[in-house]
């Protein structure tokens, strides 16, 4: 039922969208006179941004800890995974740069052009705003980047505790829980706010900001798929001599649930399985996914630049190299609690801009329209990028049977859906294989 009431929030979403267009082509006073609605919901997300953000990274660095005892296993994953997630922000920021969607829009807000919002600040002044007061006040005032210090320091002392930790640990993923569902509570205000926004946009700068929108989309679907092909697909095939179109036709049938969903995390159970039965060990499979589905969102880093870039372009501002960089780092590490929760993304992002520039953070409000259509790329991504990493893990740590993994990609060794239904066994090798066809 919670799916199908997501997928009625959509398909408002996008009718709200498509309204909102009309109206601004329309009536264009008009639809400028509904941007209160857009600004609104913005407000909304943003509410939610430092609680977010807080249990976000608290369970994200707490649960570190648990993943390092498996050893060589949870080393080499957290490992992949912060540098796929550096080179996947990196393609979303360089592709930001060359195509740049949103030129020629002009949203309220944003400083002039190249001409930074901290510019009268210095590095000192900067690093010493990070503190706050009192670990309250940085909710308090609203200063992401204070909540982000309090949610890491919050996190390594969990893990330093031990055992004590563990329940503290507990009771934030309940505390997490509950900010995630006051979050899509918000969600169900989106269809107002798409339509406020898109109405707003297009009453103003006319149909510029619907081609600005249909670009940034197929930008971003081009980004993906090419992070997928030109760094996946050989890193894939150098390491465990696995070709990245065989694997993504093994896994056909779990990647249209994800598209249907526009989620990756239901594809969870049925990865685990088939990747076992693949030939990666029970133990790497086990490590290397779940952790992934929070540290190795590569989709959704692609996202965060792009979307960002997007924003600042058509707000008339030029991000310099710095701010991009720091962008980066801090979406590395906010991003890591917006895993399968519808909002979570824009959240995040809105959380970036309003650190870094608070004068961007209501164009967030233009991307609620489309974040439809990129959420299905990010959720592709993210599911064949943790296909991928377990893959790699596994043939790092010898938990990866080549020979196997030959043969079923083959279809001589066909996965048994009937294994689904209970706790599935490790798959035999390939050697047993052969020998009973």
């Amino acid at each position: 039922m919670s799916r199908d009431r997501t997928r009625h929030l959509y398909a408002a979403v996008l009718l709200a969208t498509a309204v909102g267009a009309v109206v601004g082509l329309v009536a264009p006073e008009t639809a400028k006179a509904l941007a209160p609605l857009g600004t609104a919901f913005v407000a909304l997300v943003k509410m939610m941004i430092g609680p977010v953000v807080f249990f976000g990274v608290v369970l994200g660095v707490g649960s570190v800890a648990g993943t390092a005892r498996v050893g060589r296993i949870g080393g080499l994953a957290l490992g992949y995974f912060l540098v796929m997630s550096v080179v996947a922000l990196a393609f979303g920021l360089a592709a930001g740069n060359l195509v740049t969607p949103g030129r020629g829009l002009r949203l309220a807000g944003g400083a002039p052009p190249n001409v930074p919002a901290e510019a009268g600040e210095d590095l000192t002044a900067f690093l010493l705003g990070i503190i706050p007061a009192t670990p309250l006040s940085a909710f308090t005032e609203g200063r992401v980047l204070q909540v982000l210090l309090v949610a890491l320091l919050t996190g390594f002392a969990l893990q330093a505790m031990g055992e004590r930790g563990a329940v503290l640990l507990a009771a934030a993923g309940h505390l997490h829980a509950l900010v995630l569902r006051v979050l899509s509570m918000i969600m169900w205000a989106a269809p107002a706010g798409a339509l406020g926004a898109t109405a707003a946009v297009v009453g103003a700068t006319g149909a510029a900001a619907l081609g600005s929108l249909a670009a940034v989309v197929a930008c971003f679907y081009v980004t993906c798929l090419l992070f997928v092909l030109a760094v996946l697909g050989p890193l894939l095939w150098l390491v465990a001599r696995v070709g990245l179109l065989s694997l993504l036709r093994y896994l056909g049938g779990e990647l249209l649930l994800v598209l249907s969903t526009s989620s990756s995390e239901t594809a969870l159970p049925r990865l685990i399985a088939k990747l076992e039965h693949l030939g990666v060990s029970r133990a790497v499979a086990g490590v290397t996914v779940p952790t992934g589905y929070s540290f190795n969102l590569d989709g959704t880093a692609i996202y965060l630049t792009m979307a960002t870039l997007f924003v600042a372009t058509a707000s008339g501002v030029s991000l310099s190299p710095g701010e991009q960089v720091s962008l980066l780092v801090f979406m590395l590490v906010a991003s890591k609690g917006a895993a399968g929760v519808t909002g979570a993304g824009l959240a995040t992002l809105a959380g970036g801009l309003r650190a870094h520039r608070p004068d961007l953070a209501d164009g967030v409000g233009l991307l609620v329209g489309v974040d439809r259509f990129m959420s299905e790329a990010r959720a592709l991504t993210n599911f064949t990028g943790n296909a991928v990493a377990a893959i790699l893990v596994g043939a790092w740590t010898g938990g990866f049977d080549r020979a196997r993994a030959a043969l079923v990609l083959s279809g001589r060794a066909p996965f048994d859906e009937s294994v689904l239904a209970t706790d599935p066994a490790p798959a035999p090798p390939a050697r047993e294989v052969l020998e009973h066809g």
